[in-house]
């Protein structure tokens, strides 16, 4: 199969090696097809918020919600939605997602990451069905629960297979591909919302939550096609399939070098009893572990799924007409997925920390724009009657150019960076990590965001401007860059760093490298 030629040099220790190969349309379309996994995420995040827009909705499952809001004559913007039990039903899922993240890592581990991607399809599938014909509360609950299941298996599972899959000087423009399929999920859910929430007779709710079945059957679809990762077929001990699958999608028949790493790695990773004592107590996997804790925990107190779970309960908030917030959360997601784009463009290209850097700058700009804009208009109290159109476009300016700020930079690389760094013996376990701080700063936001804003007023985009400072100083200081670097050779960029150099030993050689960690880490 034809492609296009590349060359990979990597290192192991001063011994230089060549990974030849080309970019084959089979791992194009295979990586692709993987990555449609971020579908299921996307479609939640943006359908949530939507739907609880949804007079309808409320009226049958929250109804003190719905009278409350029908009764409320103040006009106090800041105050009109805030409803802890309306936030626990859109967070909920994301705190299945943390438990399911533990056991997909186990899963992902010893069945390969295929079937995990698989599992989560179908778990994901069932929870949709369940909503869509959901008569009670508990129903919806029940059917949240199982979203989050499959959430938290996708999740820890697609970063995983895009990155091990991937050539390594290709690994960014594939794996922003997730990040890319998480957008394009969100734009579908806006525009099904806003057409859904036109139906007569108020049962469009239905579909908008039914439809998320759709990118669950095409995910399970897809990995019923897919082979799985080399490296998660030698970890399991079946070297031979996975010598004969290298050749295939790097296109050439002289791959020794990069299978001889994968297995050096598989070698080291057995040399590893406990993956978890490891990853927790071990000193040179101290970065690594930073990392999946500080990288998900900035992404999301950057404050975007404040913004994507309930733009149109924002706009709605900022005075916009119940139609024109949906329309304005839908211009927000072909943002989203247009400056997602840039990412797959040129991660490879400028690298890790100039998008993270330029992105942090950009979204402090326009997160200090939008605070003062409607601290300007609304003040302390939020009484305000009508908002002049100039004001509302400017807003919805403003929070687009917030929106592209994170799509290019902490959206994408936010799954990419922490996918990346793991050695073989701690990759499962340490995204799993990843996903569970990502699953529980997400439910937090969301769970406590329509409070915040009660509370703290226009002075809640300060709160997470002021994070947004604290991630970018993180990234200059602390995130060495990963591009072009094999997934297998990763270690190096950490003994090259001037911070996190002291927390790793020395190699002597790769062989004995592992066996000395319980001495020295």
């Amino acid at each position: 199969m034809g492609g296009v030629g590349f060359a990979i040099s990597g290192r192991r220790g001063d011994d230089p090696t060549q990974y030849p190969g080309k970019l084959t349309w089979y791992v194009v379309m295979t990586l692709m097809a993987a990555a449609m996994g971020g579908l299921i995420f996307g479609y939640d995040i943006g359908i949530s918020g939507g739907v609880t827009s949804m007079a309808p909705f409320l009226e049958k499952f929250f109804p003190s919600v719905y009278h409350n809001q029908m009764d409320d004559t103040s006009t106090n913007q800041y105050c009109k939605f805030d409803s802890q039990i309306l936030t626990l039903f859109t967070s909920s899922l994301y705190l299945a997602a943390l438990v399911a993240s533990f056991f997909a890592s186990t899963m992902t581990k010893k069945f390969g990451r295929r079937k995990s991607m698989m599992f989560g399809g179908l778990i994901f599938l069932v929870g949709a069905i369940i909503n869509a014909a959901a008569v009670h509360i508990s129903m919806l609950i029940i059917g949240r629960v199982l979203l989050g299941i499959g959430v938290g298996f996708a999740n820890q599972s697609v970063p995983l297979y895009l990155s091990e899959m991937s050539p390594y000087n290709y690994r960014g423009t594939f794996n922003v591909c997730f990040q890319l399929m998480i957008t394009i999920g969100i734009l579908v859910a806006n525009l099904f919302n806003y057409f859904f929430a036109k139906i007569e007779g108020g049962w469009g709710w239905r579909l908008s939550l039914g439809l998320a079945g759709v990118p669950a059957i095409i995910i399970i679809i897809s990995s019923f096609f897919l082979s799985d990762t080399p490296n998660s077929l030698v970890d399991r001990g079946r070297e031979e399939e996975a010598k004969t699958l290298l050749k295939r999608i790097r296109g050439v028949e002289n791959i020794d070098a990069e299978f001889n790493d994968i297995l050096a790695a598989r070698n080291d990773a057995r040399l590893v009893q406990n993956t978890w004592q490891n990853i927790f107590r071990s000193r040179c996997y101290r970065p690594q572990l930073v990392m999946s804790i500080l990288i998900p925990f900035f992404q999301q107190l950057t404050g975007i799924n404040v913004i994507m779970f309930y733009a149109p309960v924002l706009f709605k908030t900022i005075g916009f007409r119940s139609d024109a917030s949906l329309m304005s959360a839908v211009i927000t997601g072909v943002i989203n997925v247009l400056a997602t784009c840039v990412s797959i463009g040129f991660a490879d290209r400028w690298g890790r920390r100039t998008l993270f850097l330029e992105g942090g700058v950009q979204m402090l700009i326009f997160q200090i724009a939008v605070a003062a804009l409607i601290g300007a208009k609304f003040g302390v109290t939020g009484d305000v009657t009508e908002l002049p159109k100039w004001f509302a476009i400017l807003v919805v300016i403003c929070i687009c150019f917030y929106v592209a700020g994170f799509a290019w930079s902490w959206g994408p690389l936010g799954w990419l960076y922490p996918s990346e760094i793991f050695s073989l013996e701690i990759r499962s376990a340490g995204q799993s990590v990843n996903v569970a701080v990502n699953m529980f700063f997400t439910f937090l936001v969301a769970q406590v965001f329509l409070g915040m804003l009660c509370t703290m007023k226009f002075g809640l985009f300060i709160f997470f401007a002021f994070f947004v400072v604290l991630m970018t100083l993180f990234c200059y200081f602390f995130m060495p860059e990963t591009k072009n670097i094999p997934i297998e050779e990763m270690t190096r960029v950490w003994r090259d760093h001037w911070f996190w150099k002291r927390f790793m030993d020395e190699p002597v050689t790769r062989a004995n490298e592992m066996t000395r960690i319980e001495q020295i880490c």
